[in-house]
C-alpha cells in the first residue's frame, strides 16, 4: 500500500429526503466525467443494490457502499483511498435524507471530509428553496457544505429565481430542468435493475447532457484521503468451488463480497436458474437476493436445479440462501394475486408479495461462525416451518430482534442481506466445506 494521503475531487451528493433525483443526477455527471476522458469511481452510502447497477454503468466501475456501521470506518477509508489513487473524481451518493439514519450520510461526510452537494428538487417551490438549503449547510457546524443544485426547475427563470433565494455566500452549481425522459423507473423494492431498462444507455447519455447543458459539471474541490492498512484475509478457502447463482432473479451481489470470496481463494462459478442451468460442479452454493417473485413459472420449471440442490443438501455441503435465494428454497412462492408457484423445497414453508414493505433496515446477524452484518429490505411475507437457529439483531434498536435465520445441516437461509467482509472470518467458515 502507498504511504501518505492521495489526494482527489471527491463530492457527497446528498438531499433532505428520498426521491429528490440523487441516483439520477449522480449517474448523469459520473456519465459526463468518463465521456471527458476521466477516470470516476461513484459510492454508495449504506446497503444498496439496485441504485449501483445504475451508477456502474454511468462509470463503467463496480460501485461500493460506504456505511460506517455495515462496512465500517476502516474498510470505507480503504476504499476511499484506493480510488483516490487511480481517479480523477470521486462522486458518493447519498441515501435518503442527509441526516436521517444513525450514522448517518452527514456522519460519513463529516469523518471523512468530503464536501456535502446539497440536491434539492426546486417544483413548486420558491423562496422557501433557500431556507431548506441553509438548514441543510447550518444543522451541523463541523459539516463540510460544497453548495446546492437545483433540480427539475419549470424554467431557467424559476432555476434564477431559486438561486438568488439562497443565503448570501452559498455556492449555487446551477438549476437542472424537469425531463421525463432522463428519470430512471421503478418498482416494488426500488429502481429497476440496470439490464431490465432497455434505453439506460440512450437515458444516461441524455442525463449527461443536461446537466452539461445546466453548467453543473465543474470539479470539486480535491479532498485528502488517508491510507488505511487492512489485513489480508486468510486463504481458508482455497481450492473451494463457490456456485453463485447470478441473472435478473438473484441479481443482488455486492462486488465486495465477490473479492471477499476471491481474496478467501474460493473460485466462483456462476450460474443462471432462470436459464434452465443445473448446479455447476461445487463444494458449496450462495442463492442471493434479487427477484425471484418476477420470474414465478420459469423458476418453477427447473426441475433438474432443484434436484441439484436436494442433492448437494443431502450431501451436507454448505447452501447461503439470503432474501430472495432464501425465498427460492421455501416449498412455494405466490404474487400478491397469484397462485403458489413451487420452488427448491428445502426450507419447509411458503411465501406471498404484500403491497406494504413487511422488513426493513441495518441488522446483524448473531450467527455460530460468527456475527455478520447487513440489511433487509422485502415486501414479502414468508411461514416457515421450522424454528428458528436465532434473530438478527436490529442496529438501530439494538437488542431488539428482528429478522429469523433458518438452519438445516449447513443449509443457512435468511432475509438477511450480509456484508461479507464485516467478518471474514465467518464467511470462511460457512462456505467450508
Amino acid at each position: 500500500m502507498h504511504q501518505g494521503t492521495a489526494t482527489c475531487p471527491a463530492v457527497f451528493i446528498a438531499a433532505p429526503a428520498s426521491g429528490q433525483g440523487k441516483t439520477t443526477v449522480t449517474a448523469a455527471l459520473a456519465r459526463y466525467h468518463r465521456d471527458q476522458g476521466r477516470t470516476v469511481r461513484v459510492f454508495k452510502m449504506g446497503p444498496d443494490f439496485l441504485d449501483p447497477m445504475i451508477l456502474e454503468r454511468a462509470c463503467d466501475h463496480p460501485v461500493d457502499p460506504l456505511h460506517l456501521w455495515m462496512v465500517g470506518e476502516e474498510d470505507c477509508r480503504a476504499m476511499l483511498r484506493a480510488a483516490a489513487e487511480t481517479a480523477d473524481l470521486i462522486l458518493v451518493e447519498g441515501s435518503m435524507g442527509l441526516f436521517d439514519g444513525d450514522p448517518s450520510g452527514a456522519d460519513l461526510a463529516v469523518r471523512f471530509g468530503l464536501p456535502v452537494l446539497a440536491l434539492l428538487d426546486g417544483s413548486g417551490m420558491a423562496q422557501t428553496f433557500g431556507a431548506v438549503a441553509n438548514g441543510l449547510a447550518t444543522w451541523r457546524a463541523d459539516l463540510p457544505f460544497a453548495g446546492v443544485i437545483a433540480n427539475r426547475v419549470g424554467s431557467p427563470g424559476h432555476g434564477r429565481m431559486l438561486g438568488a433565494a439562497l443565503p448570501e455566500g452559498m455556492r449555487y452549481f446551477g438549476a437542472i430542468p424537469r425531463d421525463a425522459e432522463v428519470g430512471l423507473p421503478d418498482r416494488h423494492l426500488g429502481l429497476v435493475q440496470a439490464a431490465e431498462i432497455d434505453d439506460l444507455e440512450q437515458r444516461l447519455a441524455k442525463a449527461a447532457a443536461t446537466v452539461a447543458e445546466a453548467g453543473v459539471t465543474g470539479l470539486p474541490e480535491p479532498v485528502a484521503f488517508e491510507p488505511q492498512a487492512l489485513p489480508a484475509p486468510e486463504p481458508r478457502l482455497t481450492g473451494v468451488r463457490i456456485a453463485v447463482a447470478r441473472d435478473a432473479a438473484f441479481a443482488f451481489l455486492y462486488p465486495g463480497n465477490l473479492r471477499l470470496l476471491e481474496a478467501l481463494g474460493a473460485e466462483l462459478r456462476f450460474f443462471s436458474p432462470l436459464a434452465g442451468e443445473g448446479l455447476p460442479e461445487a463444494d458449496a452454493v450462495w442463492l442471493p437476493g434479487g427477484y425471484p417473485e418476477l420470474h414465478l413459472e420459469t423458476l418453477a420449471a427447473n426441475t433438474d436445479l432443484k434436484a441439484d440442490l436436494h442433492e448437494h443438501h443431502r450431501t451436507d455441503k454448505p447452501v447461503l440462501a439470503e432474501c430472495g435465494g432464501f425465498l427460492y428454497l421455501l416449498d412455494g412462492l405466490a404474487n400478491i394475486d397469484g397462485p403458489r408457484h413451487p420452488m427448491a423445497g428445502l426450507v419447509p414453508g411458503s411465501a406471498r408479495l404484500e403491497e406494504r414493505l413487511q422488513g426493513i433496515g441495518l441488522q446483524a446477524a448473531p450467527l455460530p461462525e460468527g456475527e455478520l452484518r447487513g440489511h433487509t429490505f422485502h415486501h414479502t411475507r414468508a411461514e416457515v416451518d421450522l424454528e428458528p437457529l436465532a434473530h438478527c439483531v436490529r442496529a438501530r434498536d439494538r437488542g431488539t430482534a428482528a429478522e429469523a435465520i433458518y438452519r438445516e445441516g449447513r443449509l443457512t437461509a435468511t432475509y438477511l442481506h450480509a456484508w461479507f467482509p464485516s467478518n471474514p472470518e465467518a464467511v470462511a467458515e460457512l462456505f467450508r466445506p
